[in-house]
C-alpha cells in the first residue's frame, strides 16, 4: 500500500503503518490536551492509541492465521486511521472459508475484551465507561475494553468493507451466486457510508473520513468481484497480445524509445537465442535515458526478476502473479519460446468489452 512503511513483523506477517495514521496519534494527543491541559495527558493519548491498535493488530492477526490455514497467505498488515487491514493474497471463493476467516478477527477482538473484563474485576480497577474523548477521565483498561467493545459492534455492521459485510456475502453466496451476494453487501457498506457521511457533517468530521474509506472498501469488493465473474474460466490465450515487438541485450535504448513512439507498447520482453532473459519497462526505459542516454544498451537496464505465464491457464491466476510483480507485463511462454505477453491493460480491455457485449445482450 502507498503511503505506508514497514514497523515490524509479526508470525511472518508485515506489519505497516499508513501515513494517515500519524494524522489519528496527532488527533488522540490534541484530545487529550484538551481535557486535562498538561503534556502528560497528551503523552497518554498517544499511548492509550497505541494500545488500542495492538489490540487491531491482535484482530488482523486472527483473519491472517485462520487464512493460512486454508493455503492462502497474508502480504501484511497496515494500520490506517479506521483501524488495520490484513492484505490477503487472495480471499477464498468457498464461502464457508470466507466465512471462517472473517468471523475470526471478531472472535479475537471479543477474546481481548473478555480479556480485559478479566483483569478488571480481578484487579478491582475502574470500570466506568467512556467519559471523555477516547476516556480521557476514566480507567485505562477500562477505556482499552469500551473502546473494543464499540469496533467490536462497528466492525459487525453487516455492510462492506467491514468483517459484518463478508459474513454477509458468504452467508448469501452459501446458497446463491456469489457476485449477486457481493453486490448486496457493496450496497449496504455504501448505506452506510452515506449515515456516516450525513452525520459527519453535522456531528464529527472524523466520521466523513470513515465514510470515504467505507465506500471506497464497498465500491473495491464490488469491482472485484465483477473482475472475478468476468475472468473465471477464461485462459491466457483468450486476453494476452500476440503481436509483440522484442528487443535483445545488444539494443540501444533508442530501438525502445522508436518502438514506444510508433506502437502502443510500453514494457518490452528482452530475448537472447530464442529466450527470454528480462524485460525493459517503461519506467526503466525513461529513468536510463536520463541518466545515461540513448546510447545505453537493454541488457545494462531490463529488469531480470520476471514472473511468467502459459497460454493455457486461467487468466486469474496470472493476474495473481502480474500484481506480484516488478512490471505490469507478464511474458506468455511455451516451453521457451515467446507466445505473447499479458499485461493489466488488456485484461483491463477485455472486461470492458465483455460488460459492453453483456449490455447489447440484455
Amino acid at each position: 500500500m502507498r503511503w505506508s512503511w514497514k514497523i515490524g513483523r509479526v508470525a511472518g506477517i508485515d506489519l505497516r503503518v499508513h501515513a494517515t495514521f500519524l494524522l489519528l496519534l496527532a488527533w488522540a494527543a490534541l484530545a487529550y490536551y484538551r481535557v486535562e491541559g498538561t503534556a502528560t495527558a497528551a503523552t497518554r493519548g498517544v499511548v492509550f492509541t497505541l494500545a488500542l491498535f495492538a489490540s487491531v493488530v491482535l484482530h488482523e492477526l486472527g483473519h491472517a492465521l485462520t487464512a493460512r490455514r486454508f493455503g492462502v497467505a497474508t502480504k501484511d498488515i497496515t494500520l490506517l486511521p479506521i483501524g488495520g487491514v490484513a492484505r490477503l493474497a487472495y480471499m477464498p471463493r468457498k464461502p464457508k472459508q470466507e466465512l471462517a476467516i472473517a468471523l475470526m478477527g471478531p472472535a479475537v477482538t471479543l477474546a481481548v475484551i473478555i480479556i480485559l473484563f478479566a483483569a478488571i474485576q480481578i484487579f478491582s480497577l475502574p470500570n466506568a465507561a467512556l467519559s471523555g474523548p477516547l476516556g480521557a477521565r476514566g480507567g485505562f483498561v477500562a477505556e482499552l475494553m469500551w473502546v473494543n467493545i464499540s469496533l467490536l459492534a462497528f466492525n459487525l455492521l453487516p455492510a462492506f468493507p467491514m468483517d459484518g459485510g463478508r459474513v454477509l456475502r458468504a452467508a448469501l453466496a452459501i446458497r446463491g451466486n456469489y457476485v449477486k451476494a457481493t453486490e448486496t453487501a457493496a450496497r449496504a457498506g455504501k448505506a452506510f457510508a452515506l449515515a456516516f457521511g450525513i452525520l459527519g457533517l453535522f456531528y464529527n468530521p472524523f466520521l466523513v473520513l470513515i465514510a470515504l474509506f467505507v465506500w471506497l472498501g464497498a465500491a473495491g469488493e464490488e469491482a472485484d468481484a465483477r473482475l472475478h465473474s468476468t475472468l473465471n474460466g477464461v485462459p491466457v490465450e483468450r486476453v494476452m497480445i500476440r503481436d509483440v515487438q522484442t528487443l535483445t541485450p545488444r539494443d540501444n535504448l533508442d530501438v525502445a524509445l522508436r518502438y514506444v513512439l510508433d506502437g502502443f507498447q510500453q514494457d518490452f520482453p528482452v530475448v537472447e537465442e530464442g529466450k527470454v532473459v528480462g524485460i525493459l519497462t517503461r519506467s526503466r526505459l525513461l529513468d536510463a535515458v536520463s541518466r545515461f542516454g540513448r546510447e545505453a544498451f537493454v541488457g545494462d537496464t531490463m529488469e531480470q526478476a520476471f514472473r511468467t505465464a502459459v497460454a493455457q491457464e486461467p487468466v486469474e491466476g496470472a493476474l495473481s502473479r502480474l500484481h506480484q510483480a516488478h512490471c505490469s507485463t507478464l511474458p506468455v511462454m511455451k516451453g521457451d519460446q515467446l507466445e505473447g505477453v499479458l499485461t493489466l491493460e488488456n485484461v483491463g480491455e477485455y472486461v470492458m468489452i465483455d460488460a459492453a457485449l453483456r449490455e447489447a445482450t440484455t
